[in-house]
């Protein structure tokens, strides 16, 4: 895929186009979202979305690439800060949807590069954005033990900077202009005294990259000063004004980039189920049918299992033929999504209080199209799924169980809590099936 990515200048979204690279995408262009110029001390914004630190060094950083760079400045302010982000007017996140669209016009992407890690705050509207616009995310780093990530970049010759520091233990004076390499074991030693975030993913440090393998010339700092935004006794709050800066050509240039083991190589099948917790955090096992394809009793499409003590039931033999002629597929799977909703609704349920699917497919060729459907049907709060193509028998375009659970009120003495859905379309090593949309898993 034609790929843009989002640069920070850090050390993460460098990576993850290395990983993009690897992954045998072209990185065509770069996207930055940068402070105000007019207005002071601005080098630091107070955004929950974007580092801005290091901003007066990100044309340098294009020219080392050799890439079409485009930037916007954040307009918005933090303003939607809830778990599940939508279209909010004078939110910085519609900054990143302006750039986004004019690079998707200039230069035809097909996806973005996304450095992010751990905050879910983040994907979550920069996967908003993508799906507005109908990109792919590209989030490699998401979810990988973070004492190896730090390993693997330092291995795969990025050479970065440390030009922000906010933590306790990090001294502006020591630990300021700092590379990486020279920061980790201290930061090893800070997070098992502290549980500092070995990849800052708590905020505790910002970087600068100055080089790396997609590097055609590296980055070399001649003059920068300590500006102290919060001189806190304990966690003193400083960053790096980069002032001065040339390039440098390479002694080598070489674009060899290191590929992660994506997670699907390294685990069997039944080890990657994601999953799927009560209120007590117990697992919750899944019996499976005895048989296939399910039989149909007594000449009625839907069956339902009996509610379990802490209110689970399922749903069964939900299920759609292929559309007669002059009918198409997308019309066959709308009518299967409205008669679902229909049945739900007369025992008192939604499409929402659905927590888990299995779909199986008759020819994955048809995904596309039901899968339109799928996302119009579950939208911002989809369940878990699992999606199979399946010997279906002639004639079945395609069959769903749901397992369902009901959310509000009691379920006998116990109170029965909202669900919680880590809802991931990023493309990622942890999750390297995403053809969303889908849970990874809902508690």
């Amino acid at each position: 895929m034609k790929v843009v990515a989002l640069i920070s200048g850090g050390k993460d979204s460098c990576y993850n186009m290395m990983q993009c690279v690897a992954a045998g995408h072209q990185i065509v262009a770069l996207a930055n979202l940068r402070p105000p110029e007019n207005k002071e001390n601005t080098d630091e914004l107070d955004s929950y979305m974007y580092q801005t630190v290091g901003h007066h060094a990100i044309d340098l950083y294009a020219e080392a690439m050799g890439l079409p760079l485009y930037r916007y400045t954040i307009k918005g302010t933090s303003k939607d800060t809830g778990r599940i982000y939508t279209k909010c007017e004078g939110d910085e996140v519609e900054d990143l949807y302006q750039l986004l669209k004019l690079v998707k016009d200039k230069e035809n992407v097909d996806a973005v590069s996304v450095g992010a890690i751990l905050s879910d705050y983040q994907r979550v509207r920069v996967e908003d954005v993508c799906k507005r616009l109908s990109l792919q995310p590209l989030a490699y780093l998401w979810r990988q033990d973070q004492e190896t990530l730090l390993r693997e970049m330092i291995s795969s010759y990025i050479e970065v900077i440390i030009i922000k520091v906010a933590a306790f233990g990090l001294d502006p004076d020591k630990h300021l202009g700092k590379t990486l390499n020279e920061m980790e074991p201290y930061l090893l030693e800070l997070s098992k005294k502290y549980g500092v975030h070995i990849c800052g993913e708590g905020g505790e440090y910002e970087t600068f990259t100055l080089d790396c393998p997609l590097f055609k010339k590296k980055i070399v700092v001649d003059l920068s000063e300590v500006v102290v935004h919060s001189a806190d006794a304990f966690a003193p709050v400083a960053y790096l004004r980069l002032l001065k800066l040339h390039l440098e050509d390479k002694v080598q240039f070489f674009c060899k980039v290191p590929a992660r083991s994506c997670s699907c190589e390294m685990k069997q099948v039944e080890d990657t189920a994601w999953p799927l917790l009560d209120e007590q955090n117990e697992s919750l096992c899944v019996t499976w049918h005895s048989s296939w394809p399910p039989v149909k009793k007594s000449g009625k499409t839907l069956e339902c299992s009996g509610k379990s003590l802490k209110g689970y039931q399922w749903i069964t033999g939900i299920t759609a033929l292929h559309p007669p002629e002059g009918k198409n597929v997308q019309e066959s799977a709308k009518v299967i999504f409205s008669s679902l909703q229909v049945h739900l609704n007369s025992e008192g349920l939604e499409l929402t209080d659905i927590i888990l699917v299995h779909l199986y497919m008759k020819s994955m060729k048809d995904f596309a199209v039901i899968n339109s459907v799928y996302m119009t049907a579950f939208d911002l709060c989809p369940p878990a799924r699992v999606c199979v193509e399946a010997p279906l028998p002639e004639g079945m375009l395609f069959q769903m169980d749901c397992l369902i659970h009901k959310y509000g009120g009691m379920i006998g003495d116990m109170p029965c809590y909202q669900k919680q859905v880590m809802h991931v379309q990023s493309i990622s090593h942890w999750a390297p099936a995403n053809i969303g949309p889908y849970s990874q898993c809902i508690q």
